[in-house]
């Protein structure tokens, strides 16, 4: 080979070194795009499934016909079912006090006694009345205060069947030496699937659900819900 030619191919490399690269960038950015639909599709694919097994759990819920006596009663406010549901349990003597959590500060406790029909001298002998709490994790709080207060051994905790387990699972969290008995509140039959072929339970167990996510992820980020969205908490302050 003579020095033109020699000459001529080393004039050539660049250029071809610069094609080669320009080949290598589609074919990374393909990778990478094909990398992040899988995760996508595994993540959505868990996501469907864990809703599934959410919703199918929470149809399963049955209220207890006779539950086992426990120290006092818990239930939190959504609804007349609850509240009479607990008041019922308290008349029957399967615990000694009750309190409801998540009270409206502008109901007063006669109209509270009048909503759930119960005994007027039960109400005003056993009924503690919570008005602090503005959410699940406000309701774990204020019970855990409770609780601690009275130093109660068992709990009955009353709420819907779909709202369950974000209830126990965030008083699962403060209340370490307290056991919790769930008493699920059934408004309506959701077994066998039913919850597929009704849209307004779909709907409730589908927001439930993410909002039960969130509970979870608060286990391992501290996050707090805001009125504008999700936070991180502020950590505790040693001591």
């Amino acid at each position: 080979m003579d020095a033109r030619d020699s000459t001529g191919m080393a004039g050539q490399l660049p250029l071809v070194i610069t094609r080669s690269r320009e080949r290598v960038k589609p074919s990374r950015l393909a990778g990478a795009l094909r990398i992040s639909a899988f995760f996508l599709l595994v993540l959505a694919t868990l996501f469907a499934g864990g809703f599934g097994w959410f919703a199918n759990t929470v149809s399963r819920l049955a209220t207890p016909a006779n539950p086992a006596k426990a120290d006092a009663i818990i239930v939190l406010t959504g609804g007349h079912s609850r509240l009479d549901a607990a008041m019922g349990l308290l008349a029957s003597g399967k615990g000694e006090r009750l309190l409801i959590s998540g009270v409206h500060p502008s109901a007063s406790r006669r109209q509270l006694q009048v909503a759930t029909r119960g005994d007027k001298k039960l109400f005003s002998c056993c009924v503690d009345i919570d008005r602090a709490a503005l959410d699940t994790i406000g309701n774990a709080e204020e019970s855990a205060k409770w609780v601690e207060d009275h130093a109660y051994g068992t709990v009955i905790l009353v709420t819907n069947n779909y709202h369950m387990p974000r209830s126990l699972l965030e008083m699962g969290r403060l209340l370490h030496k307290a056991k919790l008995e769930p008493y699920p509140v059934v408004n309506s039959n959701l077994g066998n699937g039913g919850w597929l072929t009704k849209p307004r339970a779909l709907r409730v167990l589908f927001t439930e659900y993410n909002k039960y996510l969130l509970a979870l992820a608060r286990g391992i980020v501290p996050v707090k819900p805001t009125p504008t969205g999700i936070a991180l908490a502020e950590a505790a302050a040693p001591n």
